[in-house]
């Protein structure tokens, strides 16, 4: 029984195949055709899904779609006509791809994909909640899912028990914990749907000076969670921004341009933005907890992404236990679609196995075996070394006590925003030149950016305020006191003066509040990536290594050697480890951008 979910037309396409209900392959739209956030029909993704699969289209049992794209229309439409004429330029930008496409979603993937029969769909907020629970390794559990908007929802709660789930209450646009937290990403100059992890990295350099004026004029917090946005000061429901003058007005000036100054003005709008986050998430947490007395939580949606505040519930909240889609934007919305179909919809069972959750770290995206990357590589003459079995871990740690920075590709993709050690860029957390070096000369984004470590899941306690694995980078601790450095006053330094200030002995993976985003690692889950971290530790006594997204700012996580190498070059990278080959940058021929980088990659 194969079932194939989608997500689309929004942001992040994504498709994911599903057969007997096991999660069999996932990738979003953007890894293929190299566009960031990809919204338009997931193609690509789906012709890798279905080749995983070794099926066609047409032997597909059932298609499924993550939303209902008439009641998101009915939305749209009543916003419109509630502001009108005010969103006539909105209007008319939004409506020939939905006149054109959206609206004939059916249409649209019989014809992209060549199938012929009946295309099913989930309503956005449960295709979240089905994306958050029926992996997650619990019988029953609270569901929490918080985003932006999905038709009408912009969170919603209930619970799962075996193979149902049990929807209760929603919240309704346009008052949106999602909302609110975008247009702060807006004001201070980052990328909506984009930038909010950046304002929530920039959150610690800042004081939550504004936090009484958001709650007291932006949003009305209820007891329980629920919240009133007041419309005055936002300009989303028929503009093209998100907030207006009276938004710049209470914030003293206009919204910081991108690429601009951060300025304490924006550190401090940070800081208080993720303060009201957490508090309305926490209410959010212990009003479900007291309505249903389970003991164990899910949770979804984009905002779920917010791994600071995931930290706080599971050190300060109700729960025993917290498991949290790795994808768990719209892309997470085509596997929880999927798996909808076969629990709900087919009524078939679940088995949940040892506690364990379903997603097989979240490893489902494409892999390319050492024969095609050698290939790549002698028919393009790029001199590289075959690493043995034996050597390959010792080696690659090695490298990286030697502060060498290393691009590590191996293994199939990560589904989900994070790398998780299959498509990620390692380096020495022990120095604190990691940081910058990183960020400017390889990443090329913010100096401020903090960079996650990946730490053995049997010594976690070791480095962080931690006590239970952390796969999927989404949940942030603190580091150990012990290990912890005493830091001067903030008054009178700059971004980049505290920047430079060794915070830890681990320096290069703690964030100035002493807190890291963890990735813990087991040898069942990824034994390439854990025996690296394992070497490592035997070299230096360290069981942490630096992991960013194997990318350049702006662009997607790299899928495929060829993605790998071209990144590679393009930055100041020291080592590239493509499977078991090795490659040097001082050996490589001078790189120049050409035509070749088009043959064979699946471009749009």
């Amino acid at each position: 029984m194969d079932i194939l979910g989608i997500s689309a037309f929004y942001h992040d396409s994504a498709a994911c195949l599903v057969r007997d209900g096991s999660i069999l392959a996932a990738a979003q739209e953007e890894r293929f055709t190299r566009k960031k956030h990809d919204p338009r029909f997931p193609r690509n993704a789906i012709r890798y899904c279905l080749d995983e699969g070794g099926i066609k289209a047409g032997e597909l049992n059932y298609v499924v779609f993550y939303d209902k794209p008439f009641l998101t229309f009915e939305r749209l439409l009543l916003s419109y006509i509630t502001v009108a004429p005010k969103g006539l330029r909105s209007w008319l930008e939004a409506m020939p791809l939905w006149l054109g496409r959206k609206l004939h979603v059916q249409k649209v993937i019989q014809k992209e994909i060549g199938y012929e029969g009946e295309v099913l769909f989930t309503e956005h907020h449960e295709a979240h909640a089905a994306s958050a629970f029926y992996p997650s390794p619990f019988e029953e559990a609270v569901i929490l899912t918080m985003d932006g908007v999905g038709e009408w929802a912009t969170a919603s709660y209930g619970y799962g028990r075996g193979n149902e789930i049990y929807l209760l209450k929603e919240l309704h646009f346009p008052d949106s914990l999602g909302l609110l937290y975008s247009a702060f990403t807006y004001f201070t100059g980052f990328k909506v749907n984009s930038g909010e992890y950046k304002l929530m990295g920039l959150a610690p350099y800042g004081k939550p000076r504004y936090r009484d004026v958001i709650l007291k004029e932006l949003v009305d917090v209820k007891e329980d969670g629920s919240l009133r946005l007041n419309l005055f000061y936002f300009d989303f429901l028929g503009g093209l921004r998100m907030t207006n003058k009276r938004f710049e007005k209470l914030f003293g000036g206009p919204a910081r341009k991108p690429e601009g100054e951060i300025t304490q003005r924006e550190m401090d709008i940070a800081a208080s933005i993720q303060a009201v986050i957490e508090e309305i998430i926490m209410r959010m947490i212990w009003t479900v907890y007291r309505e249903t007395k389970l003991q164990c939580l899910c949770l979804a949606g984009g905002v779920a992404l917010n791994c600071v505040a995931n930290g706080r519930i599971l050190k300060q909240g109700p729960f025993k236990e917290v498991w949290i889609q790795p994808a768990a934007g719209d892309a997470g919305g085509s596997l929880g679609a999927a798996l909808s179909v076969w629990h709900r919809f087919l009524g078939r069972g679940r088995k949940v196995i040892d506690g364990k959750d379903s997603q097989r770290g979240s490893y489902l995206g494409p892999a390319f075996s050492s024969e095609r990357v050698r290939a790549f590589l002698d028919a393009n003459k790029y001199p590289y070394r075959k690493l043995e079995e034996e050597e390959r871990a010792r080696a690659i740690a090695g490298y990286i006590a030697a502060g060498k920075v290393v691009g590590y590709m191996t293994g199939r993709m990560e589904f989900g925003p994070r790398a998780l050690g299959a498509r990620s860029i390692l380096g020495d957390p022990r120095r604190t030149e990691t940081q910058s070096i990183m960020n400017l000369k390889i990443k090329y984004r913010e100096s401020f950016r903090p960079f996650a470590p990946t730490v053995l899941e049997n010594k976690v306690s070791e480095y962080f305020e931690m006590d239970r694995p952390s796969p999927y980078m989404l949940l942030v601790a603190k580091v150990q006191e012990q290990r912890r450095l005493p830091q001067p006053s903030p008054d009178g330094l700059g971004l980049l003066e505290r920047l430079r200030i060794r915070r830890s002995d681990i320096p290069a993976v703690t964030h100035l509040d002493y807190s890291a985003r963890v990735q813990t690692v087991n040898r069942e889950d990824k034994p390439d990536y854990y025996d690296v971290i394992s070497e490592f530790e035997r070299l230096t006594g360290c069981a942490v290594v630096v992991n960013t997204s194997f990318n350049v700012r702006g662009e997607p996580i790299i899928r495929s050697h060829e993605d790998a190498y071209r990144c590679f070059m393009r930055t100041e990278m020291d080592i590239l480890v493509l499977e078991d080959c090795i490659l040097f940058k001082e050996q490589q021929p001078k790189w120049t951008e050409g035509k070749e980088w088009r043959k064979g990659l699946i471009l749009d």
